[in-house]
């Protein structure tokens, strides 16, 4: 039996390979990296599907955490002090399509029914994830547990987990969530809100990167930049941004974020309506992003109504925020907590880009850009990095379960 003296590590698990641009992926690596930067002992944990799985080293130790490779600290602007380790997963073991085998053989079973309860619980101390089946094998292993939950789901909480002294806390990013948790059977007590955050990155200035930016970006004489950063969806108003730049032919709009298949479908669309003040960069590095977001004049937030707009904690906001530069946003129930605050430059209705255009009209005439952003969007910025988010999480955790300070390892 391990000592207690072994059992240090704060375990982040992500049950996909990494890098991808997803936002639950940047949402969960960031999380990892601010509980590091605390000063925790933090290791992120993701499947790597490859023939590496059946070399006698990665069975013997599966669990090596060593330091984030360079192409994740890239992809999410992670930082030194977070460790990382990849489980060796077999290449086919999410590809046989036989019911009972797939049931053994799938990543997610390889990775909570084998590696964890052999080779990671052992060395851990708090475990944190959105994949109920590790929180559910951390607590059957006697490892204390956080669970993150962003979606309506359609499913019962399994009373002796969520009810178990070693499951902590859950943490959701909107009331309506929270209150269908409760309804599926989580202890009001053990369920809170909680924002996402921001990278501590996006609040350094980056005038000169932001400068090449906008020499880039502005085409045709055009002198102002509309920015959006996100996923590019039909829900997250792409469409209508599109509308909105028809009816400003003078301003240049740019949008950062989707993958390739989703870059060319908008292409066409921009094309179709014959709006060609609008570019699709596709998905921006983190390290590139945040001074793109200095780069622009306004920050675009459109939103379509619909079941998303009661629920979304959308992390480009707190990232916007950051930036410190004028945002406009369409009113969505998930947001109006902000409407009470100067931190949005200005507020229209969703769905109408005849009303967020003329929302981007009064906002360049009042907001001129400021090569060091806005002071008061910036400090109410301050409250939302992931750090801060880390030590409030970390405080709903019983202290005899927190993880073992890097400086004390």
């Amino acid at each position: 039996m391990k000592k207690k003296a072994d059992k240090k590590h704060y375990i982040f698990f992500i049950n996909e390979e990494l890098p991808k641009p997803e936002a639950h992926l940047v949402q969960s690596t960031n999380s990892a990296n601010a509980a590091a930067n605390l000063g925790y002992l933090t290791v992120l944990v993701y499947p790597h599907k490859s023939i590496d799985c059946f070399n006698p080293v990665n069975i013997a130790r599966p669990f090596h955490p060593q330091s984030t490779p360079i192409e994740l600290v890239k992809y999410y602007n992670l930082h030194d002090k977070l460790k990382t380790s990849k489980l060796a997963i077999p290449w086919f073991s999410d590809r046989i399509k036989n019911k009972f085998a797939s049931k053994f053989t799938s990543s997610n079973t390889i990775a909570t029914k084998y590696y964890f309860p052999i080779h990671i619980f052992p060395k851990t101390k708090l475990v944190h994830s959105r994949n109920w089946n590790f929180i559910k094998a951390a607590i059957q292993n006697g490892v204390p547990a956080i669970y993150e939950h962003h979606h309506h789901e359609d499913k019962k909480f399994e009373p002796e987990i969520v009810n178990h002294p070693l499951f902590q806390i859950s943490i959701t990013v909107a009331d309506t969530i929270r209150e269908t948790m409760i309804q599926h059977g989580m202890p009001p007590e053990k369920v809170i809100k909680l924002h996402n955050g921001f990278n501590r990155l996006f609040m350094e200035r980056q005038p000169e990167k932001a400068a090449e930016w906008r020499e880039k970006l502005l085409k045709d004489g055009r002198e102002q930049l509309i920015v959006y950063a996100g996923a590019l969806r039909q829900f997250k108003g792409i469409d209508i941004l599109i509308d909105v730049a028809k009816e400003m032919p003078n301003i240049q709009f740019v949008c950062a974020g989707g993958n390739e298949s989703e870059v060319a479908n908008y292409q066409d669309l921009a094309r179709e309506k014959q709006v060609n003040n609008i570019s699709f960069l596709g998905y921006i590095l983190h390290e590139n992003l945040a001074s793109l977001l200095q780069a622009a004049d306004i920050l675009a937030h459109p939103h379509c109504l619909g079941n998303a707009a009661t629920f979304t904690s959308p992390l480009k906001l707190f990232d916007y925020f950051a930036s410190g530069t004028p945002i406009i946003s369409t009113e969505i129930p998930s947001l109006m907590e902000f409407k009470n605050t100067n931190a949005i430059a200005a507020w229209c209705e969703p769905d109408n880009p005849i009303a967020f255009a003329n929302a981007l009209r009064q906002v360049l005439a009042t907001h001129p850009r400021k090569i060091n952003g806005y002071t008061n969007i910036i400090e109410f910025a301050q409250q939302f990095s992931w750090e801060n988010r880390a030590a409030k999480i970390l405080s709903y955790v019983d202290k005899s379960f927190h993880p073992l300070l890097i400086a004390d390892s």
